[in-house]
């Protein structure tokens, strides 16, 4: 009998689309730069893909979370399809080129993002601008994946947060765009005049903005532990996170919109000392309305 040949465990092709509990809940023919749209190929195509693989699709799941909700979408056409076959004729192999593909285009919607947002950065008084500084998008995302987590903290060290007054911090999760700030993180935790604190700005609070509070303090914690900072846990974990019932986006579609403006509105409102005692300040249900919204929305996505 001949030996049977040795495969080596790393390249064996699995089929994970199939058994992807997420993917069933989606219509795929309506995702296009989203790992949606990358297991739906798989799956349309019935690819399998390598472990190595099937571990950057997990990880794009993550960092490109699908944004179907939040991208105005033109109307399906009703003209009916009239070819022999409407699917064109797919290899019988995904190869690493047209994977590497799929992954580049996966991060369209949150490059956009980052592209519109160096766009405000850039229109804003630099007076204000000095007080400030922000961290990427995406950041926040990677480190709630333990695997990122030590690089990301890494990147947040070079900012130097503990020397601004502010820090915005983007943030991205389940689809939904909201704005986490930290504040005088360089003052000692028990000063009144200037409050080492916490602000979450979200425009769909319906959708419960705590249920991040725990990934928020982690991520708080590890950025003062990175620093070598002498505050211990305990101290660390009572700075107060804030969560101001600001205006409310009207469709599932203004989240990336509202955290523009709230970013825009903040960095020109925002005290130089933040006092927790006058909070919250402008930060409240009547501080902009959603015209204000579409009308800024419309002037910045032109300059961009």
């Amino acid at each position: 009998m001949g030996k049977k040949k040795q495969v080596d465990d790393s390249i064996i092709p699995i089929d994970i689309a199939p058994s992807d509990p997420d993917y069933n809940r989606y219509p795929v023919s309506k995702h296009r730069s989203c790992w949606i749209h990358v297991v739906g190929y798989l799956r349309a195509s019935r690819k399998k893909i390598t472990k190595q693989e099937a571990q950057r699709l997990r990880s794009l799941k993550l960092t490109a979370p699908c944004f179907l909700d939040n991208i105005p979408c033109r109307a399906q056409s009703k003209r009916r399809v009239t070819r022999k076959k409407s699917t064109p004729k797919l290899k019988n192999k995904l190869d690493s080129g047209s994977f590497e593909c799929y992954l580049e285009c996966a991060c369209v919607f949150l490059n956009g993002f980052w592209e519109i947002f160096r766009t405000l950065w850039s229109r804003l008084p630099a007076d204000k601008r000095d007080l400030f500084t922000r961290l990427d998008c995406q950041w926040f995302a990677w480190y709630r994946k333990a695997s990122y987590r030590e690089k990301v903290l890494s990147w947040v060290k070079r900012k130097e947060i503990f020397s601004m007054k502010y820090v915005l911090v983007p943030i991205v999760c389940w689809g939904h765009w909201s704005l986490l700030i930290f504040c005088h993180f360089g003052e000692s935790l028990q000063s009144k005049t200037r409050t080492p604190c916490m602000l979450l700005l979200d425009s769909l609070q319906m959708s419960d903005a705590l249920r991040l509070e725990a990934d928020i303090r982690r991520f708080m914690f590890d950025i003062y532990k990175a620093e070598g900072r002498p505050e211990n846990k305990q101290m660390i974990y009572q700075v107060p996170l804030l969560v101001p019932k600001v205006p409310q986006q009207r469709n599932g579609k203004e989240c990336g919109n509202f955290v523009l403006y709230f970013i825009n509105l903040f960095v020109k409102s925002a005290p130089e000392n933040f006092n927790i005692d006058n909070y919250p300040y402008f930060m409240k249900n009547d501080w902009f309305n959603a015209e204000a919204v579409e009308r800024f929305s419309e002037r910045l996505h032109a300059l961009a």
